[in-house]
């Protein structure tokens, strides 16, 4: 597996299992035993998916020793203060039957971001989170953050896919050497990137599918991804992409379908954000995602 250097000095590993809106803890188990199977160590959740314990469960279950895992978490809207912060994270760890987390992100650019962070940074600093960072924020945000900060996020997790490659703000964390990772790497099923044509052009002449050549493209790009699925099948192919390289030209012609189109939430719709602060996310402000 092919590991990023983040900016405190540790490493990540380039592609995970996400388990966002999978509900069932059945379906979950089996998607973290066919991924540990094929070779995954890294797993994405959040507190408000409501499955990090069963995620817990399923890599407590397993044979792969705590330090070879890479796990990642989120603190929630609805946790504004220093204290709830501190609170969540202390939740989160129970769940997943772990004394520290790898990633611990700000999920939303929401109320009181700044004060979280004071939080995560004692966290870190007390060696309960090797690496903390932030997601779904934009330029302004992490100009806000950063008036703040004494520790610089190490990663923001984005939604990116070829659809919204989001160009500009990669530029902008690249000067700041913050790691770009990509939720909905696939375009979440619902953008129709699965059948664009230039993309299935390109994967037929490397005898590919479409979403191993997104998601090789996200690799080339240097941007961690993290493509959810539940389905055996599909979980082996995603994990299937370094045995082969986009050429320049390849990358040039993705590049260039680009149509930045967001697909969920928009962190600059305060409405969204002022509604996400209730504790239980309501799943239907995302689009359907079919991987």
């Amino acid at each position: 597996m092919e590991q990023l250097k983040l900016n405190n000095g540790q490493t990540i590993p380039q592609l995970g299992l996400g388990v966002f809106k999978v509900q069932d803890a059945d379906d979950l188990k089996r998607s973290v035993a066919a991924a540990l199977k094929e070779g995954y160590r890294h797993f994405d959740t959040a507190a408000i998916y409501h499955n990090e314990a069963w995620l817990g469960e399923a890599l407590a279950e397993s044979d792969v020793k705590r330090e070879d895992l890479y796990i990642t978490s989120k603190v929630w809207n609805s946790n504004r203060t220093y204290d709830e912060t501190i609170a969540a994270f202390h939740e989160s760890l129970k769940k997943l039957q772990t004394d520290y987390l790898d990633l611990y992100l700000i999920h939303w650019p929401s109320d009181g971001y700044n004060e979280k962070w004071r939080a995560m940074e004692d966290l870190y600093n007390d060696g309960l989170i090797k690496s903390i960072g932030v997601s779904n924020f934009e330029k302004p945000h992490l100009e806000k953050l950063l008036t703040t900060a004494k520790v610089k996020p190490a990663v923001d997790q984005i939604e990116t896919h070829p659809y919204f490659q989001q160009k500009e703000l990669n530029k902008y964390l690249r000067s700041l050497d913050i790691a770009h990772e990509a939720w909905g790497p696939l375009g979440q099923g619902k953008s129709n990137v699965l059948d664009d044509p230039t993309l299935v052009k390109i994967a037929e002449a490397h005898n590919k599918s479409v979403a191993q050549v997104i998601l090789r493209w996200h690799l080339q790009r240097e941007i961690i991804v993290i493509p959810k699925s539940v389905h055996a099948e599909r979980i082996a192919q995603n994990i299937n992409v370094f045995d082969f390289t986009l050429t320049d030209e390849e990358m040039s012609l993705i590049a260039a379908i680009d149509k930045n189109q967001r697909g969920s939430g928009d962190p600059n719709d305060e409405e969204f954000l002022k509604n996400s602060n209730e504790q239980r996310l309501d799943f239907s402000i995302f689009n359907p995602q079919s991987l």
